[in-house]
């Protein structure tokens, strides 16, 4: 079926391409072994730098953020070290699932999905590993899946009161220049990031930002490890080249993505994604539907979670809004499929975008019976006209 209009993708990433990342990938493909690709990567990783909030090493891969993951882990850690992860929701578990197979000793916090990491528990828990057992710990930012964010500088903070030496691992793939992030001041060991959310670009890049820390752990680590090498990275990155074939028009879209974010100023983006996520949630409590994450600290400003009441399937829910207004909203995942559906909220988006995507919700649960009440459009518009 032919649909007029622009398709609304309003899942939690990939995000809107913007026009202008658009046209920059569509310049001629560069010798990445030429002087003009060298200087092409000096630019996107001092503007990287910029982003993670460090003045660090960062690595960029030809990857998802699973790679990025791995790359993560494969670098620091060796055989059968134990690290200690929290489950937040199905990014965090999957996360784990990888650490898993790559043979580490994975201790795994159980969790609802509604709540982030209690800073508390991670103090507990370090506190009962005396021989420093634990080598690493990891963290998901913002959890895709559930629209919650943990509070990484509390967490930090009960890690350096009891003096543990573990290295803190932290996966910013949906909150990466869309919520403030601190690398350097948070102490954060190794950042893992991605290309398709706050980026604005297209699936393909991943990165890790590196503290000097988990440099110095690297040397001694024991996992196999070939293409996931920070050590073949690092040194020939210096001179603005890769080991292997770079991921080249990506980083021309990344180089303009980067410039967008500079121009319009990162705690703007940050307070730009504050303010839309805030009028989401008034949407949703005026439709009196149930928000998924518990803790208003912990709310996501990338993405909004919304539970489907009793006896309502949110996938027919979500197949109905994409046949009739052609827009895509994100889909429970894991124990969550059809309990709940994802607003995205992240990257290139605006107040009119917004508004068309709320209108095309509260359509949506009229035409499917879904108990609510009127009226979210109107308390998202609202908020977004008094702040």
């Amino acid at each position: 079926m032919v649909q007029s209009g622009r398709h609304f993708l309003q899942i939690p990433g990939p995000t809107n391409v913007p026009d202008r990342v658009l046209r920059a990938m569509a310049q001629p493909t560069i010798d990445h072994r030429g002087p003009g690709f060298a200087q092409l990567a000096q630019e996107i990783f001092q503007g990287l730098k910029q982003i993670f909030k460090t003045s660090g090493t960062i690595v960029i891969y030809p990857s998802s953020g699973t790679g990025a993951w791995e790359a993560s882990l494969v670098n620091i850690l060796s055989p059968g070290d134990k690290i200690l992860m929290f489950e937040t929701g199905f990014f965090a578990t999957q996360w784990k699932n990888v650490a898993v197979r790559l043979g580490l000793d994975v201790e795994f916090v159980p969790g609802d999905w509604r709540s982030g990491v209690d800073p508390a528990v991670v103090e507990t828990r370090l506190i009962e590993d005396p021989q420093k057992a634990i080598k690493a710990i990891a963290i998901v930012h913002n959890e895709t899946s559930t629209g919650v964010t943990n509070r990484v500088p509390e967490i930090r903070k009960a890690m350096d009161r009891v003096g543990h030496s573990a290295l803190l691992l932290v996966d910013t793939i949906s909150s990466l220049a869309s919520i403030d992030y601190r690398h350097d001041e948070w102490k954060v060991d190794v950042t893992v990031g991605c290309s398709q959310k706050g980026l604005m670009l297209p699936p393909g890049l991943g990165f890790n930002a590196i503290s000097e820390k988990a440099l110095a752990r690297s040397k001694s680590a024991k996992l196999p490890k070939s293409y996931w090498d920070w050590e073949a990275m690092i040194n020939i990155n210096r001179s603005g080249f890769f080991p292997f074939t770079p991921a080249t028009n990506l980083l021309f879209g990344l180089r303009e993505s980067l410039h967008m974010l500079m121009e319009e100023g990162l705690e703007n983006v940050f307070a730009r994604h504050d303010r839309l996520a805030e009028a989401t949630r008034s949407a949703v409590r005026s439709w009196e539907l149930e928000l998924l994450c518990r803790k208003p600290e912990e709310y996501s400003s990338s993405l909004t979670a919304v539970l489907m009441p009793e006896g309502h399937n949110a996938d027919a829910f979500r197949k109905l809004i994409l046949e009739k207004f052609n827009m895509s909203l994100g889909n429970g995942l894991g124990k969550l499929a059809g309990k709940v559906f994802r607003i995205g909220h992240l990257g290139d988006f605006n107040d009119l975008m917004l508004a068309g995507t709320l209108s095309g919700i509260e359509m949506g649960l009229a035409m499917t019976n879904v108990p609510f009440s009127k009226g979210g459009v109107m308390a998202a518009l609202d908020y977004l006209a008094s702040h």
